[in-house]
């Protein structure tokens, strides 16, 4: 069994750049810095940064390219590609690596608002205890909690 799969959180380093190949799909392309901290055998606090190119395709092209901006944070699942090239200078082959993203969660905001993630506070709906409430997205959620020994697995 082969498993190539990335899970990277950090922050983008510059702004996404939108473009159509020749078939017609959208992609873009940004980077993210990945910070790692640690002491060495001195006990010395040591950093380092390492920069991660990132593609996106399709649909979610369009929605990284239109939103995020240099200096968001943002998760990225996706799989480990090379691609090889001859550079036309020199002659020499070239490589780059690159993470092929298959899903791209945007982060909080540096403004502190919070995009796609649950803030952990339930909403004040004084008067109306059993009337279920409604997200953005029109899905009703019932206010009454579940207990555990209703389940029926």
């Amino acid at each position: 069994m082969f498993l190539n799969k990335v899970i990277i959180i950090g922050n983008l380093t510059r702004d996404p750049e939108l473009r159509a190949i020749p078939s017609g799909a959208q992609i873009t392309n940004f980077s993210v810095a990945t910070n790692r901290v640690w002491k060495d055998k001195d006990g010395n606090k040591q950093e380092s940064a390492e920069f991660h190119n990132i593609t996106v395709y399709g649909r979610q092209a369009e929605a990284v390219a239109q939103y995020l901006k240099k200096g968001q944070s943002v998760l990225i699942e996706g799989r480990i590609q090379t691609r090889s090239w001859e550079d036309k200078e020199t002659g020499k082959k070239m490589y780059r690596a690159e993470i092929i993203a298959e899903r791209v969660q945007f982060g909080p905001k540096k403004d502190g608002a919070v995009s796609n993630f649950n803030s952990g506070s339930k909403p004040q709906n004084k008067g109306q205890e059993n009337k279920p409430r409604t997200n953005d997205e029109g899905i009703e959620y019932p206010e009454e909690e579940i207990n555990p020994e209703d389940i029926p697995f």
